[in-house]
């Protein structure tokens, strides 16, 4: 059977990997002339299983009003005229209740667990090293109604399997001391000894190229021109390299068995071209990758600041930073006074945190902070799409937000079985097979 995938992130290379394990023959188009070169290049490095909270809950509409018109909010809501946003954002509205909320962190978790799981398998498999640290995920709390409030976020992670257990603060500096100079502010914690961290961009690199060894095609530097539809299924994929690449200036067809649209905040749009209509809209999220200058005082422990919704994690010789979302469309652009804001706030936060453990000059004073902007598939709910379209031949995996890194693995597992004819074990709505039949069990985390 031959799979065309378009998108070669986390997402659409595991799904590669996985469909090439089951005996698939696989060809992955992409415009970058790499994998992981747009949303999987630079996000907080974490896979946490334990921090999966949805960000519709009853209190993020007031939150969301509060925030318009700060420019280094968590959230920032920024109204543009395009249907689809508003569209999102009622739909978005309507899954901020307890009832919603409590329903989608189950899927959440269920598939975080089950991706946890098959990525330490693939892991074991591959042998790839990509600066991963098992020294789980802690959580920094700087206000008391935060800190009591985290006790319901633990009773519920507690109750799907994932064993996030609350901290004093003297018991988060003796997890991470890194953590000891901003103490003071500290009031509390959470940690989760079985997450961990690692770069997303090495080990999607470093797995494409073990499964270009091992056959599968690679068309870099190719755009998706149209997708081809004659009745109810799709024909072919038209493509076209761009300049040089390979050698070709025309537009060519490619055909298959199954399609797999991977494309991050870009499906949505493809997909309307053929009539599905999925509710996934970009959401802006910011980076910054910190030289260490004192290594030996930087964290090891990969880090939620719950005060500034950012994550950091240890990537080797380097700080990762990470954190804030964006809604305002498809810009991807750094020099907007509203992401100049975003990325100095991440500098400043961490001079705050980690006083001269690193670099953390702006390029204007010398610096090199490697800022970075990515834009997260987000659906209303978080959970992401994954499975067959009602287009023939047509198979999707998409809509991970800010949890790619965290589902890659299991989600283009979990489609690998779809399209070959078997079910996943896991507790999943699946798209196209919603309420088909009951699901087995959800994974727990190990």
């Amino acid at each position: 059977m031959k799979t065309i995938i378009l998108g070669a992130g986390i997402i659409g290379i595991s799904t590669a990997w996985h469909l090439l394990e089951r005996g698939h023959e696989v060809v992955v188009v992409d415009r970058q002339p790499d994998a992981a070169l747009e949303t999987s290049f630079a996000n907080a490095a974490q896979i946490s299983v334990s921090y999966c909270e949805p960000w519709a809950n009853r209190e993020a509409p007031l939150k969301a009003l509060k925030w318009m018109f700060d420019k280094e909010a968590p959230l920032l809501f920024r109204p543009q005229l395009d249907w689809e946003q508003w569209r999102w954002s009622l739909k978005f509205l309507a899954q901020c209740n307890d009832r919603a909320f409590e329903r989608n962190v189950q899927q959440i978790v269920a598939l975080g667990a089950y991706s946890h799981a098959a990525l330490k398998d693939l892991v074991a498999t591959t042998g790839i090293d990509y600066n991963r640290l098992e020294r789980g995920i802690a959580h920094f709390y700087t206000d008391q109604k935060s800190f009591d409030d985290a006790g319901h976020a633990v009773e519920l992670m507690r109750k799907h399997g994932v064993q996030r257990r609350l901290v004093s603060k003297e018991e988060l500096l003796q997890i991470e001391p890194a953590f000891k100079a901003y103490g003071d502010h500290i009031t509390g914690g959470t940690y989760t000894s079985t997450d961990e961290s690692g770069d997303a961009r090495v080990f999607t690199q470093a797995l494409a190229r073990r499964c270009a060894e091992r056959g599968v095609q690679f068309l870099y530097g190719h755009d998706v021109l149209r997708l081809n539809k004659i009745g109810d299924t799709i024909d072919s994929v038209a493509v076209m390299a761009r300049s040089g690449a390979n050698g070709l200036k025309k537009d060519f067809l490619l055909q298959a068995d199954a399609v797999v649209v991977a494309c991050g905040s870009y499906s949505a749009p493809l997909l309307r071209t053929v009539g599905v209509d999925l509710p996934i809209y970009p959401g802006k999220g910011y980076s910054a990758t910190f030289p260490l200058l004192r290594p030996e005082a930087a964290p090891s422990v990969s880090t939620i600041d719950d005060g500034r919704k950012i994550a950091m994690s240890r990537l080797g010789n380097v700080l990762r930073v990470a954190g804030t979302i964006e809604l305002g469309g498809y810009d991807l652009s750094l020099d907007s006074p509203v992401a100049k804001a975003r990325c100095h706030m991440l500098s400043r936060r961490i001079e705050e945190i980690l006083p001269g453990v690193c670099d953390t000059r702006t390029p204007e004073q010398g610096g090199n902070p490697q800022y970075w902007t990515g834009l997260r598939p987000a659906t209303p709910t978080n959970i992401p799409f994954i499975g067959r379209t009602r287009v023939g031949k047509l198979w999707v995996n998409a809509g991970h937000g800010t949890l790619g890194w965290t589902h890659g693995a299991g989600s283009g597992k979990a489609l690998a079985e779809l399209i070959s004819g078997e079910q996943p074990a896991m507790h999943f709505g699946f798209l196209g097979e919603r309420a088909a039949r009951p699901r087995r069990a959800t994974l727990a985390t190990s």
